[in-house]
């Protein structure tokens, strides 16, 4: 049987380079509080939020316009038994242009509805997603925490 890793898919007038600087500025839509450089192939950041997730991602791919990928380290899931569910899963950003418009399709490998954080991670992925990024890369603004 195939495993289901979460996707959603935005689409947006602004051109790949700014969605791809966009998807970058992730202090700007992922909410909660963010350690280290988010910018740059290899560079190693950490994600918290609250007392509820924690976890370090590194980044693997980083081709401008085109594609973003973080390899999630190490992680720590308060609300689940497995806390570390997110540990060696891979989180892509994939950008190309469809019929006059950018498309930026998120995958989240790893994020299987097997998996007990499959509801409550899906539902926040496509809030920040759906919501906080694709306003960042309309707007160039900074989101609220999506969670308050």
């Amino acid at each position: 049987m195939k495993k289901k890793n979460f996707t959603t898919t935005i689409s947006v007038d602004q051109t790949p380079e700014e969605a791809f600087a966009a998807i970058n500025n992730v202090r700007a839509w992922w909410s909660g509080e963010i350690e280290g450089d988010t910018d740059k192939l290899g560079a190693e950041f950490t994600y918290r939020y609250k007392d509820v997730h924690r976890s370090k991602q590194k980044i693997t791919e980083f081709i401008p316009g085109k594609k973003v990928v973080w390899h999630v380290l190490e992680s720590h899931l308060s609300f689940v038994k497995d806390k570390s569910e997110w540990n060696d899963t891979a989180i892509i950003f994939d950008i190309s242009e469809k019929e006059g418009k950018t498309e930026v399709r998120f995958t989240h490998i790893g994020l299987v509805p097997q998996y007990e954080c499959y509801g409550s991670c899906s539902n926040a992925w496509g809030m920040l997603i759906n919501g906080n990024l694709c306003k960042v890369i309309t707007t160039g603004k900074g989101q609220p925490d999506a969670f308050a």
